[in-house]
């Protein structure tokens, strides 16, 4: 009977720590979900103009729009946020001075993870933040020719690629309600710091336009000075500024 009565107290005992637990966890557990928009900005090699990228030293975009949903989870003090990007970034202008147009698109679909740490200010409405995460890139494209003597006029497919990628963010939190909070954001993301490869869709033939059809953010490894066919000479490195704002809601 005591034995009985033994097993029956640490029953109870792990059943209210379990409560008690649930209980905790369920007080300082949060969760926000949200969508918003921006501004993304190339940086480094990303940038440049229409004729670095014909000449194969930039990719020559110029600034575009960011989309994004995020979610953030905070646990016992710790929170991580989830976001998935798309950017669309372009450019028209010249292939050589005065001679030759070219139009350069870009698209990156980006999911990241990563922790967050949430500043508290007391006395202040608003709550500052910084983080850092891992990216994993979906970069495509479309360039068109028209005019250009070593390139036939018309419009190309870039074939997509996919790159791992980190970065760091920082911004604040402006509560509009209970419920609603405005999350405004910046972050410096590199797209491409490992994995970059030079790829040839055509390797049996020697055109210049096959050097356009892929990313091609490695050298080029049959590059030589003068030659028009294999012109990339270095490795280019794919970064971006982002300014944001999203709308979170709690949950």
């Amino acid at each position: 009977m005591n034995h009985s009565k033994s097993q029956i107290l640490r029953f109870g005992a792990v059943v209210l720590l379990v409560v008690a637990l649930a209980a905790c966890l369920q007080a300082q557990v949060t969760l926000q979900v949200g969508a918003g928009a921006g501004a993304r900005l190339p940086m480094a090699q990303y940038g440049g103009s229409t004729t670095d990228f014909y000449a194969g030293t930039d990719y020559g975009l110029s600034t575009g729009f960011n989309l994004q949903g995020k979610a953030r989870v905070g646990l016992v003090g710790f929170r991580l946020f989830l976001e998935v990007d798309y950017a669309s970034l372009s450019s028209s202008g010249d292939a050589v001075s005065g001679a030759g147009k070219l139009d350069v698109s870009q698209k990156i679909l980006a999911a990241k993870l990563g922790p967050e740490y949430h500043i508290k200010l007391p006395a202040f409405p608003v709550t500052p933040y910084l983080g850092v995460h891992v990216s994993v890139n979906r970069i495509s494209g479309d360039v068109k020719f028209q005019g250009t003597s070593a390139v036939p006029s018309g419009d190309y497919t870039m074939e997509a690629a996919t790159r791992i990628g980190f970065g760091a963010n920082a911004g604040v939190l402006v509560p509009i309600n209970p419920l609603m909070t405005l999350d405004i954001g910046a972050e410096y993301a590199l797209l491409n710091p490992f994995g970059r490869t030079w790829s040839d869709p055509n390797p049996t033939r020697e055109q210049r336009i096959d050097s356009y059809l892929a990313l091609n953010d490695d050298k080029d490894p049959l590059y030589v000075a003068g030659n028009a066919d294999h012109f990339v000479s270095a490795a280019r490195s794919i970064e971006s500024l982002s300014v944001t704002a999203t709308l979170m809601i709690g949950i």
